[in-house]
């Protein structure tokens, strides 16, 4: 998966308008990150990458590229 196609799956996630996201989003910023986001994140990943996370995981992830990275995605 492309850096591209991933912030897409997010955007849908946080339910943004498509190419709104850049990847260097602070999730504390947005609005949108809660649990529920967060548990959709988790099964996006168990069902695009066959992995499971545990929100402790991605507790210290503070940006978008984090959490790709968290997932094998280069920052570019």
């Amino acid at each position: 998966m492309s850096k591209s196609e991933f912030l897409g799956h997010m955007g849908k996630i946080l339910e943004l308008p498509e190419g709104s996201l850049t990847g260097a989003e602070r999730l504390e910023d947005l609005e949108a990150w809660d649990s529920v986001a967060m548990m959709s994140f988790i099964s996006f990943v168990d069902e695009h990458f066959n992995m499971s996370l545990s929100p402790r995981q991605f507790t210290s992830a503070e940006t978008l590229n984090d959490l790709g990275k968290l997932i094998g995605l280069a920052a570019d």
